[in-house]
Protein backbone atom coordinates (compact mmCIF):
# COMPACT_ATOMS: atom_id res chain seq x y z
CA UNK A 1 0.00 0.00 0.00
CA UNK A 2 1.64 3.28 -0.26
CA UNK A 3 -0.04 6.11 1.53
CA UNK A 4 0.03 10.25 2.07
CA UNK A 5 -0.01 11.35 5.33
CA UNK A 6 -2.10 13.99 6.70
CA UNK A 7 0.07 16.47 8.37
CA UNK A 8 -1.40 15.47 12.16
CA UNK A 9 -1.33 11.92 11.41
CA UNK A 10 2.55 12.68 10.75
CA UNK A 11 3.09 14.79 13.99
CA UNK A 12 1.04 12.14 16.64
CA UNK A 13 3.49 9.20 14.58
CA UNK A 14 6.79 11.56 15.08
CA UNK A 15 5.64 12.51 18.51
CA UNK A 16 4.37 8.68 19.54
CA UNK A 17 0.96 10.60 20.63
CA UNK A 18 -1.72 8.39 21.72
CA UNK A 19 -4.07 10.47 19.39
CA UNK A 20 -3.04 8.47 16.11
CA UNK A 21 -5.53 5.76 15.44
CA UNK A 22 -4.29 2.31 15.62
CA UNK A 23 -5.43 1.61 12.43
CA UNK A 24 -3.30 4.44 11.08
CA UNK A 25 0.01 3.61 12.96
CA UNK A 26 -0.26 -0.32 11.64
CA UNK A 27 -0.24 0.99 8.19
CA UNK A 28 2.52 3.05 8.97
CA UNK A 29 4.41 0.37 10.57
CA UNK A 30 3.39 -2.22 7.91
CA UNK A 31 7.33 -2.48 6.13
CA UNK A 32 5.42 -3.46 3.17
CA UNK A 33 3.56 0.27 2.95
CA UNK A 34 5.06 2.89 0.55
CA UNK A 35 4.44 5.98 3.60
CA UNK A 36 4.89 9.64 1.45
CA UNK A 37 4.99 12.94 3.41
CA UNK A 38 4.29 16.00 1.55
CA UNK A 39 6.27 19.61 1.00
CA UNK A 40 2.98 20.73 1.93
CA UNK A 41 3.11 19.15 5.61
CA UNK A 42 6.37 20.55 6.44
CA UNK A 43 5.25 23.65 4.83
CA UNK A 44 2.51 23.92 6.97
CA UNK A 45 4.58 22.51 9.85
CA UNK A 46 7.25 24.97 9.80
CA UNK A 47 4.56 28.26 9.89
CA UNK A 48 2.87 26.81 12.80
CA UNK A 49 5.65 25.80 14.30
CA UNK A 50 6.88 29.48 13.62
CA UNK A 51 3.69 30.79 15.31
CA UNK A 52 3.93 28.64 18.07
CA UNK A 53 0.36 26.89 17.13
CA UNK A 54 2.05 23.47 17.10
CA UNK A 55 5.41 21.49 18.44
CA UNK A 56 7.40 19.53 16.22
CA UNK A 57 11.41 18.29 15.26
CA UNK A 58 13.37 20.72 14.54
CA UNK A 59 15.17 18.21 12.16
CA UNK A 60 12.00 17.15 10.42
CA UNK A 61 14.25 16.21 7.05
CA UNK A 62 16.31 13.40 9.50
CA UNK A 63 12.92 12.37 11.46
CA UNK A 64 11.37 11.78 8.28
CA UNK A 65 14.86 9.83 7.14
CA UNK A 66 14.89 7.76 10.30
CA UNK A 67 11.67 6.35 9.83
CA UNK A 68 12.41 5.75 5.95
CA UNK A 69 9.49 7.85 4.89
CA UNK A 70 9.56 9.46 1.33
CA UNK A 71 9.09 13.06 0.09
CA UNK A 72 6.74 14.28 -2.81
CA UNK A 73 7.46 17.68 -3.73
CA UNK A 74 4.45 20.14 -5.20
CA UNK A 75 4.73 20.44 -8.82
CA UNK A 76 2.63 22.56 -11.13
CA UNK A 77 0.28 19.94 -12.28
CA UNK A 78 -0.97 19.65 -8.11
CA UNK A 79 -1.10 23.25 -8.04
CA UNK A 80 -3.27 23.88 -10.72
CA UNK A 81 -5.34 21.04 -9.74
CA UNK A 82 -5.71 22.17 -6.10
CA UNK A 83 -6.51 25.72 -7.62
CA UNK A 84 -10.17 23.91 -9.46
CA UNK A 85 -10.63 21.61 -6.76
CA UNK A 86 -14.16 22.11 -5.35
CA UNK A 87 -14.16 24.51 -2.14
CA UNK A 88 -15.85 21.99 0.57
CA UNK A 89 -12.29 22.44 1.84
CA UNK A 90 -10.80 25.74 2.16
CA UNK A 91 -7.31 24.87 3.97
CA UNK A 92 -4.60 25.26 1.47
CA UNK A 93 -2.43 22.90 2.66
CA UNK A 94 -5.26 19.73 2.82
CA UNK A 95 -6.70 20.93 -0.94
CA UNK A 96 -2.85 20.29 -2.02
CA UNK A 97 -2.79 16.88 0.09
CA UNK A 98 -5.90 15.83 -1.63
CA UNK A 99 -4.98 16.11 -5.02
CA UNK A 100 -1.64 15.37 -4.60
CA UNK A 101 -3.36 11.88 -3.27
CA UNK A 102 -5.53 11.93 -6.16
CA UNK A 103 -2.53 12.22 -9.08
CA UNK A 104 -0.26 10.14 -7.24
CA UNK A 105 -2.10 7.31 -6.63
CA UNK A 106 -1.98 7.22 -3.15
CA UNK A 107 -4.03 6.50 -0.27
CA UNK A 108 -4.47 9.50 2.09
CA UNK A 109 -4.61 8.90 5.68
CA UNK A 110 -6.22 11.56 7.55
CA UNK A 111 -8.90 11.77 10.30
CA UNK A 112 -10.20 14.88 8.64
CA UNK A 113 -14.03 14.20 7.97
CA UNK A 114 -14.12 16.53 5.10
CA UNK A 115 -11.86 14.73 3.26
CA UNK A 116 -14.72 12.47 2.36
CA UNK A 117 -16.47 14.98 0.12
CA UNK A 118 -13.47 14.41 -2.62
CA UNK A 119 -13.39 11.70 -5.06
CA UNK A 120 -9.83 10.45 -3.41
CA UNK A 121 -8.79 7.27 -1.48
CA UNK A 122 -8.95 7.75 2.14
CA UNK A 123 -7.25 4.72 4.63
CA UNK A 124 -10.46 3.81 6.70
CA UNK A 125 -9.65 4.16 10.71
CA UNK A 126 -12.30 3.00 12.36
Amino acid sequence: MNVLLDTHILLWWLAADPSLPPRAGEVIADPDTVVVVSAASAWEIAIKKAIGRIEAPDDLPDALDANGFDTLAINVTHALAAGVLPTHHADPFDRMLIVQARIESLTLVTVDRRFSDYEVDLLPLA
